[in-house]
């Protein structure tokens, strides 16, 4: 399939996952996750945290197992 990327993102959970069914049965769950960068400033020496949040959504199953297993913090 052309046009496919794949990431993988480690992070943490800013919040328990939302998660809601629709009229058709298929559950959609949502949450932000943390990642964080961290590197040494070359010019000061000191430590920087970059922290980047992204908004994820999933479907049907997966969101299942979300609801199931993500908490906030993990």
């Amino acid at each position: 399939m052309a046009g496919v990327n794949k990431v993988i993102l480690v992070g943490h959970l800013g919040k328990d996952p939302e998660v809601r069914t629709l009229d058709n049965g298929a559950k959609v769950a949502r949450f932000s996750l943390a990642t964080t960068e961290s590197y040494k400033d070359k010019n000061t020496g000191a430590r920087v945290d970059n922290t980047e949040w992204h908004n994820i959504v999933v479907w049907r199953a997966l969101a299942d197992i979300c609801e199931r297993f993500l908490k906030k913090g993990s």
